[in-house]
């Protein structure tokens, strides 16, 4: 068979037998000039950017000014507000702010804006001290909150409109994926399910094929285009913006550090995945040495004073909800009684941390005789194979229904959080039969108290498989923090409200 051919343009496009050695002079002439070229995506953001941020300065400046001296402010404070505008987009440049490899995809950005206000206040403070002048404290008060909060909604705003372009397949990097086959493809899966990540698979560059390179045609269906060494002649080809790197014992140490020098003469990004699991970005650090950089992993959240921290949070939000939420509670009580016989509560055994039982309570929403019918309909299930659900259970009451449609059946388990079986956020608490059928790893699941809710509640619930049920809470239990916990609970009003998976 016949090379196709960007194969044999690949092959002309070599330029030396020396892996990722870099060239001197220009090296764009090989390259074949795709859609703008690379950063086309980075300007179009940050043009939107900055003229919000500058909009945001002069919105800003002018309601403070009026808030506080109304319509006849002195020359010094028009003067000030003037300079405002520009004096704000400053100080969220030498934040990093408009830090390209942030846009779009990481919370720095967000944090730059908390920076550039504090930043802000110590220049007006010290220009103030400096000049012996007095600045009005409301003036002061009214604008640098507003800033604050003007410079998240854009950023709010921004990564929106960024995501639901990259959802339509624009505004995205063209990406060489190099590597090891086997970490090739499952680099290449991981980025085709987040297309926030704003990568864009164009060819393949890996080793340790079943065949020759030239005989394969693809890779989870990207195009292979030669071996790791055949990298750069790749990324002239197709004008790539990104190369990444998965984990391949051949590209460490002076060959990546080739690469990296060849790339940055072509104004390519590099990304390197270390081959590391579900790892959140704040337990990555970089410690350097005299001859290289090592990535340090901090161990999960178990320092002492985030896990009483965490319970303190979670037995204090579970009391003042009991509180508030008691005419409801009882209202559901009242229901179940009038329209099913039995008892309103349903008591359980589930599997808490490292393995010890406790009672779990819920509304009762199923007959009374459910656990005796549930052998008659296990192979009807609609579950994972691990979980037992079905979408239409005839084992359901009316009101059950209800109450499962928008998980209110689980909100006795305020009772568990409360005497501290459980948590508010953490993997599901499971049936010890469940744990009978896991795997070693599952067994981690174990590690930290079961929640109400968590990564899986939130992210589908059953409507996922056991296998992403099982990465989400093995991702929580390694990455867990009480800020990750208070976002997961605002995530959960949503998940509750649309209702998804809850059946």
């Amino acid at each position: 068979m016949r090379r196709t051919a960007p194969v044999e343009r690949l092959t002309v496009a070599r330029q030396t037998d020396v892996p990722f050695a870099p060239s001197l002079g220009s090296t764009s002439l090989g390259r074949a000039g795709g859609s703008g070229g690379a950063g086309t995506w980075a300007r179009r953001y940050l043009t939107r950017v900055v003229a919000l941020d500058f909009a945001v300065g002069v919105v800003c400046a002018v309601v403070a000014t009026l808030l506080r001296f109304g319509e006849g402010p002195s020359d010094s404070y028009r003067l000030l507000s003037l300079c405002i505008p520009f004096a704000w987009v400053l100080a969220l440049a030498m934040t990093n702010a408009y830090e390209r490899r942030f846009l779009g995809v990481s919370g720095e950005e967000y944090r730059a804006v908390g920076r550039a206000a504090v930043g802000l206040l110590a220049v007006l403070a010290i220009s103030a001290f400096l000049a012996n002048v007095l600045l009005a404290r409301l003036y002061i008060l009214i604008l640098l909150p507003m800033l604050l909060v003007g410079g998240l909604a854009v950023r709010k705003y921004m990564r929106g409109w960024l995501l639901a372009r990259r959802a339509e397949g624009d505004l995205m990097q063209r990406t060489i994926v190099i590597g090891r086959a086997d970490a090739v493809a499952s680099l290449l899966r991981s980025i085709v399910s987040e297309p926030a990540q704003g990568l864009k698979p164009v060819a393949v560059c890996a080793s340790g094929l079943d065949a020759d390179w030239d005989a394969t045609t693809a890779l989870e269906g990207v195009p292979v285009m030669g071996t790791p060494r055949d990298a750069l002649a790749a990324a002239d080809l197709y004008d790539a913006e990104v190369v990444a790197v998965a984990s391949h014992p051949d590209l460490a140490g002076k060959s990546l550090r080739r690469l990296a020098w060849a790339l940055e003469e072509r104004g390519i990004e590099l990304i390197v995945s270390p081959g590391l699991l579900d790892v959140a970005g704040p337990r990555l650090s970089i410690r350097p040495s005299t001859n290289l950089s090592l990535l340090h992993i901090e161990r999960p959240a178990a320092a002492r004073r985030s896990q009483i921290l965490k319970q303190v949070m979670d037995r204090s939000i579970a009391g003042v909800l009991l509180l508030m939420m008691s005419p409801l509670l009882i209202g559901i009580a009242v229901a179940i009684k009038v329209t099913d016989p039995g008892p309103v509560f349903f008591r359980q055994k589930r599997v808490g941390v490292k393995g010890q039982l406790f009672p779990i309570y819920k509304f009762r929403t199923m007959v009374v005789d459910a656990e005796k019918r549930l052998a008659d309909l296990a192979k009807k299930s609609d579950g994972n194979g691990v979980l037992f659900k079905m979408q239409d259970d005839p084992r359901v009451t009316r009101v059950g229904k209800i109450l499962r449609r928008y998980s209110l059946d689980e909100l006795p388990q305020l009772i568990n959080v409360l005497f501290g079986d459980m948590s508010l956020v953490g993997p599901r608490p499971p049936l010890p039969r469940e744990v009978e059928q896991y795997e070693p790893d599952a067994l981690r699941r174990l590690h930290v108290r079961p929640g109400m809710t968590g990564l899986w509640q939130v992210s589908g619930r059953s409507d996922l498989s056991w296998e992403e049920s099982l990465r989400l809470d093995l991702r929580y239990v390694d990455n867990w923090s009480p800020m990750g916990d208070l976002h997961i609970l605002i995530r959960t009003f949503s998940a509750v409200v649309r209702g998804s998976g809850a059946y």
